[in-house]
């Protein structure tokens, strides 16, 4: 039997447009929990980024009271970290090589995943062909400009989630995000949860497309996407 593929994007992007805030960057437990779970799975992972190269950890995600012992593991292993010194292009990726989609998250993501033609190429085609679209937290930003083939938005009418407004003004950050990621899902035409408490997981399933609402969501919607690919 063929091994199954999971293809992971993380963002390029490291800086808010507000030079007083910290840099941004990938947060890196929305690829820890996910990678970790395929893995235990024993599914192929590549990890591109928009650009390629180097990508930049936000360090909000190392922080004494978010790093966890599984990422902070992680973090601290040369051999996953060299992951991210050089990763290739979405230019280079070809879509059919691929089982599952997913996009991690930090606010970088809000802006090289938004309106990205390769990415809304690359979602409508893996989509269309019958594969897994997932992401989680402002990953789910990949999502909000995807037309299928038939014109429509690829979320219009469908179930899901993404970091919610509300949770980005009890982070302090809520003044220097350059949109409103959950309003512009509800514009769309998604149709839009999130967890009753704040920052508390939630995970969405809507047929092949399974969305995450924040860094606690991770693990969940990996599993979620492996039961799904189970069930194709």
């Amino acid at each position: 039997m063929e091994m199954k593929k999971a293809l992971i994007v993380v963002t390029n992007h490291t800086a808010f447009d507000d030079p007083k805030t910290q840099p941004t960057g990938l947060w890196l437990s929305e690829l820890t929990h996910f990678y970790d779970v395929l893995k235990n799975s024993d599914i192929a992972m590549d990890i591109v980024s928009p650009k390629g190269g180097k990508v930049l950890i936000d360090e909000r995600s190392l922080g004494r009271f978010v790093l966890n012992k599984a990422t902070k593991s992680r973090h601290q292993d040369p051999k996953f970290m060299s992951l991210l010194e050089n990763t290739k292009s979405l230019s280079d990726v070809d879509s059919t090589n691929y089982d599952i989609l997913y996009f991690a998250g930090g606010h970088g993501a809000m802006w090289d995943f938004s309106n990205n033609d390769e990415i809304n190429t690359l979602i409508c085609e893996m989509y269309e062909g019958g594969k897994i679209i997932s992401a989680v937290c402002h990953g789910v930003a990949a999502l909000q400009s995807v037309l299928l083939s038939d014109g429509e938005y690829l979320i219009k009418g469908k179930k899901g989630t993404g970091f919610s407004y509300f949770d980005e003004t009890i982070i302090g950050l809520k003044r220097f995000v350059p949109y409103n990621l959950e309003l512009s899902l509800k514009e769309k035409g998604m149709l839009y949860s999130k967890a009753f408490f704040p920052l508390k997981g939630h995970v969405v399933v809507d047929g092949r497309l399974i969305t995450g609402q924040n860094p606690n969501s991770t693990s969940k919607l990996a599993e979620q996407a492996l039961q799904v690919m189970n069930k194709l």
